[in-house]
């Protein structure tokens, strides 16, 4: 499943539901009614434990997606070559998360499809049990993680956690890979962002001896190297080399 199969569904989603809206005279959302009561089967009380851990899990959901994606990397190496470049809120936060959550989806489309084929859609059709579609799910997730997390930082969380030295990847918990995935996604995206500033400092070091040299001591040399190092950025098409390096620092 690739992005344009994702955008392709959920138009066909929408036009379903507008078809839906026209051929029924009934309000297409459905009345909700909460009952809150004393029960004394015990198969009640796990389904009412249940309910509240999806819950709970769906408040969590944006965080979760966000810290097991490519979106940790994305967005800070975007928020450092803003800071190069000196633009303060140029791009906008709005376009800076929209950007990084667009080509996140675009980066995780092959994984999150394979989840969807093996986990999700099997699980619909009533052909496996719920943990084999947890598992089934996880899996390509935790494959991606895996590729981009460093055995140093893997190694640490496994000796704080005083488990077992695993023999294999399957070995390792879920929740020590994704700690240590966040944290390798930090270090590579400050090491991205280091090689983004080079050519900026360079350029802001030349305007700052020059005013020196010529006694403009009072003129920041913000305000006349932001120029120069947007003319920089644009005349080497600096967009399509940073997203084209991110989106294959990945693979």
């Amino acid at each position: 499943m690739n992005h344009r199969n994702v955008l392709f569904i959920l138009g066909e989603l929408c036009l379903l539901l507008f078809m839906a809206g026209d051929a029924m005279a009934a309000p297409l959302i459905p009345e909700l009614n909460i009952h809150v009561g004393g029960s004394n089967q015990p198969q009640d009380v796990a389904t009412t434990l249940q309910i509240v851990a999806v819950l709970t899990i769906m408040s969590l959901a944006p965080s979760i997606l966000v810290m097991t994606t490519s979106f940790v990397r994305i967005v800070v190496v975007i928020g450092f070559l803003r800071n190069a470049l000196s633009t303060q809120n140029v791009p906008p936060n709005q376009i800076v998360i929209a950007l990084s959550m667009f080509l996140t989806f675009y980066i995780m489309a092959p994984y999150w499809g394979q989840a969807n084929e093996h986990g999700i859609q099997p699980y619909l059709a009533g052909t496996i049990t719920q943990e084999e579609a947890l598992t089934n799910v996880l899996e390509p997730m935790r494959e991606f993680m895996f590729k981009q997390t460093r055995e140093a930082d893997l190694a640490l969380f496994v000796n704080l956690s005083d488990a077992p030295r695993p023999e294999s990847p399957e070995d390792v918990s879920t929740f020590t890979l994704i700690p240590a995935f966040i944290i390798s996604e930090l270090k590579t995206g400050f090491q991205i962002g280091f090689m983004i500033y080079i050519p900026f400092i360079v350029i802001d070091m030349i305007v700052a001896s020059t005013l020196m040299s010529m006694g403009m001591m009072m003129l920041p040399p913000v305000m006349i190297s932001l120029p120069f190092k947007i003319l920089l950025f644009v005349m080497v098409d600096g967009w399509h080399l940073l997203i084209r390096s991110l989106i294959t620092s990945f693979k």
